[in-house]
This record gives C-alpha cells, structure tokens and sequence, in this order.
C-alpha cells in the first residue's frame, strides 16, 4: 500500500514537472554564449589585383573547373597515370581520409550532448541467508531472495550553449578535415608533375654529358695519336683528357640525384624504392608549355585555395571553443530522474516502486579565476588562428606572384639559350675546321666544346625550371582536388577491415556534405550529415 501511495504522488506531481522541463527547455534554446564566427579580415584582399605579369584574363564568371586537371596540359600519360594512382595510394592522403571519418564520428559525440547524458539501467538480486544462535531471543534461522532494479537519467541542459558550441566546433573541424584532404591533393599532384618532370630533366642531362663526353673522347684520341706521331706537344693531349674527364664526372652523380627521384616517387605512391615502370615510357624531351592565360581573377582563386579554406574552418572551431569556455561561469543546470523497484522474497515484506523527478543545480562560484583564465586561453588561441590565417593568405599571395614571374622569364631566358645553343654549336664547327686547317690551336677547340656543353645543360635545366614554374603556378593558385565521394577517402580493404572491427553504422556510406569553402555561412548549431 505505501509503494502504491508513492506512486499516485508521482503521477499527481508529474504534470507540474513536465511544464516546468518544457519552460527550461525554451528558455535554453534562446542563450548561446561565445562570440559568432566572423571572417578573418585581410584588409589588401580587396584591393589586391595582378595580371599575373600578363597571365590572367578577368572574365565575368570564374572558372574554377579549368584548374582540376591542370596536369593534362602537359598532354603525357605517364604523368597522367602517376598522378592516379598516387591518389589511389598514397599513405598521407589515406591518413587525410581517416581524419575526416575521425571528424565525423567526433561531430556525431558533439550532438549526443544534446539529450540526456545519463541513461543507466541498473538492478541486482541477492540471496540473504540469517541464522540467529544464543541469546535472550529464540533461535531463529531466516533466509530469503532480495532484488531491486532502476532507470536513472540525467540530463544536463543547454542553458548556456554550451553544448550547440561543442556542436559548432566539431562541425568546423570536420569541414576542415575536408579541407586539408583537398590540399593534400593540390600539393601530391604537384609534387608528382615535379618529380616527373625532374627525373625527365636528370634523364637529359646525362644523355647531354654523355654525348659530349663521346665528342670530348673523339678529341682526346685524335690529340694522343698527334702526340705520339710527335706532331705536337703534350699539353693538347692533358688539357683534352682534363676536359674529357671532367665532363665524365658529372655523370655518376646525376646518376644519383636521378636514382633519388625515382625512389621519391615510389615513396609517393607506397612502392619499396625500385624501377617504377610507369617511367620508361617517358617522352625524350620536355614539353613544349604554351602560354598561360589564367581565366579566373587571381585574388578570387586565392581564397578557394584548400589550406586557405582550412585555416577559416580552424577559426570557426576556435571561436566556438570561448562560448563553451565562457558557460562555465553560469550554474549548469539538469533534470534528474529515476524509477525503481526493489523488494524481497519474504511474504511479509511488500514490493516498493518508486518515481522521482527534479531539477538540479551545479555552480562553481569560487574557482580562484581558472574559468576567466581559461575563456583568455581560449580568447588567445582564437587570436592566433586568426594571425595564422592572414599569414596563410598573404604567403598564398607571394606565391602566385612568384610562379608567375618565374614562368614569364624562364621562358624569356628559354628563348635567348635556344639562340646561345645554336651560336655555341655553330662555334665549335668553326673551331674544328680551323684546327683541322691550322689556323687555330687545339684550345680553341676545346673552349667550344665546353661552352657548348654548358649551354645546352643550361638550356635543359632552365626548360625544367620553366616546366617547373607552371607546376608551382598552378599548386599557388590550388588547382589540382575535386570533391572525393565517401567510399574513395580509403581503400575498399581498409573499409572492410574496419567494418569488421567496429560497427560504424552508415558513417562510411553516408555521402559527405556540399561543397562549403567559407565557413562564415555556419550559425549557431547547424550540424550535417
């Protein structure tokens, strides 16, 4: 009877407590401490306008598309089946894909604060046994089955915000996730084209020594036959076999940087260094780049950049990290509730149910100023991502306009070698038929044989930087990621491997969210799938 009277003021109460849980829960939804997120200002962004010296065209929409595959204008399917299937491979950008399941999974705890933190369904069941042996009172010996059971909830309450905060700065993170995968891809698709194109270069290179290493050989073999004729004396014979070895030295360590950039380029693609033979059907020569022209406005392309996106979703995560902090100076306040059952096996006692309901206050007034200091700590890193963010913009500018004004006069410079080349091939003609005629020393021939194998290595590497300029032109202005479905971000076994492991419910499945590159459109606590 009494567990019965219990219950009957419970239920009698219970309307009370629900208009009062439904008044908190309004009242909770209308405070949101902390700052809102606000865009970094750059203030010479605006003002900021370059013709890349020559390279940019403004047209009225941006065409952000020409830049996803900038590598195809190099018209090389080697290079074109490297870059795949680095994206298939490589570890670091397998790491960056984890990270934005990681994120996901992170956002899905945020939002769990949002209901009741606290679900317990407990119960136990115990056997008594009682013997009672001696005294004034009879012996007695009693023994029975006691059990008891329970449901007790808590739920704290978003009063503050402190919880949509949470939410706000997980989201963040998560979008960032996605924006450092996308700059991943911008820098391994430009660090494949250069080490390509290096290794094309280094292979020239020592094709160029060898060829004039042969021509040198032909010099020093007529010189030591007119030597031990005793046509001539012995310094023709030393300098053309100074001048032979010399250039036969060159070779073994190109042949060493070449070695090094193809195990560079396994590295990038999780091979164990080794042949690679995406590399022997390489072109015999560099390509041809045609003039650049840029149709997008330069300072438009430099806040799409991934790391630039990056950086404001960093700052977003921040800001929302001073209102979790600033909630800390408020009670925090929570609904609890249980319901019970316990009783025994004895037909003298009687079942007891029990209902409670209540609200509960928690409020740290005397914390010797830890909250203050902690919402500064968290003020000051907001302040630095901020720096670090105007800085990231500002070292993006610097380097457009630097790849822009390398490709302009690296194909200057090409164009004034190409004449050199000519000139110095040309000499060395000259100085054999005046040498073979006697009008002219045998030093004459050997100062065009060196500049002609200087010029022509000098025109090669600078057609390599000049290849190298565009490649770091349009890694400056982010070209080279696109959106990567979910069920790309790893590899099918790795998906399996972890399914197998864990139940990640539809996270691997679920598609990932629109494209989003400016984090100010996230207000308060709007979360995604």
């Amino acid at each position: 009877r009494q567990g019965r009277r219990q219950r009957q003021m419970c239920i009698r109460d219970s309307p009370t407590s629900v208009v009062l849980l439904c008044a908190v829960l309004a009242l909770s939804a209308c405070t949101t401490l902390g700052p809102d997120y606000q865009t970094p200002e750059v203030n010479w962004i605006d003002n900021w306008q370059t013709s890349l010296y020559g390279q940019a065209d403004t047209p009225q929409q941006q065409a952000v598309s020409d830049l996803r595959f900038w590598w195809t204008l190099f018209d090389d399917p080697a290079l074109n089946r490297l870059i795949e299937q680095v994206r298939e491979a490589n570890p670091s950008l397998r790491i960056a894909g984890l990270r934005i399941l990681e994120s996901r999974a992170q956002l899905g705890i945020a939002r769990s604060n949002l209901y009741p933190q606290s679900q317990q369904l407990g119960g136990a069941v115990d056997y008594v046994s009682t013997r009672r042996r001696g005294g004034d009172l009879p012996n007695n010996d009693d023994s029975f089955v006691g059990y008891q059971s329970g449901f007790n909830l808590a739920w704290e309450l978003d009063f503050w915000g402190r919880f949509k905060r949470g939410i706000e700065s997980a989201d963040a993170a998560f979008f960032a996730s996605i924006a450092n995968q996308r700059n991943l891809q911008v820098l391994l698709s430009a660090q494949v084209a250069e080490l390509y194109f290096a290794y094309r270069t280094t292979v020239l290179r020592i094709r160029i020594a060898r060829e004039n290493a042969d021509i040198q050989k032909r010099s020093y073999e007529i010189t030591e036959k007119i030597y031990k004729s005793g046509q001539q004396g012995e310094l023709d014979l030393q300098q053309a076999r100074t001048q032979y070895l010399s250039t036969l030295s060159t070779i073994p360590e190109l042949e060493i940087t070449l070695t090094k950039t193809r195990n560079a380029l396994a590295t990038l693609l999780a091979r164990p260094p080794g042949e690679l033979a995406e590399l022997n059907g390489a072109a015999d020569s560099l390509p041809m780049v045609k003039p650049l022209v840029i149709q997008a406005i330069p300072a438009r392309l430099l806040i799409r950049r991934p790391d630039i996106s990056a950086a404001a979703w960093q700052v977003a995560a921040q800001s929302a990290q001073i209102g979790i902090a600033e909630a800390d100076f408020y009670p925090s306040i929570a609904l609890f509730g249980s319901i019970g059952l316990s009783g025994d096996t004895r037909s003298s006692s009687a079942d007891i149910g029990t209902l409670s309901i209540g609200p509960g206050v928690n409020w740290n007034i005397f914390d010797h100023g830890r909250i203050a200091n902690n919402v500064r700590v968290q003020d000051a890193r907001l302040q630095q991502l901020i720096e670090q963010y105007q800085d990231t913009v500002l070292q993006a500018a610097r380097e457009i306009d630097d790849a822009a004004i390398s490709v302009v006069k690296s194909a200057e410079r090409q164009r004034v070698l190409s004449e050199s080349v000519a000139a110095a091939r040309r000499s060395l003609e000259l100085a054999n038929k005046r040498y073979r005629e006697g009008y002219a020393d045998f030093q004459r021939v050997l100062d065009a044989q060196r500049a002609m194998f200087t010029q022509a290595e000098n025109e090669l590497v600078n057609q390599g930087s000049h290849v190298g300029s565009v490649i770091s032109l349009y890694k400056a202005l982010g070209g080279g990621w696109f959106d990567t479905p979910v069920k790309q971000l790893i590899p099918v076994q790795t998906r399996d491997t972890m399914e197998q492991r864990s139940d990640w419910g539809n996270l691997l499945d679920s598609p990932l969210p629109d494209d989003r590159l400016n984090p100010s459109t996230v207000s308060g606590a709007q979360t995604h799938e």
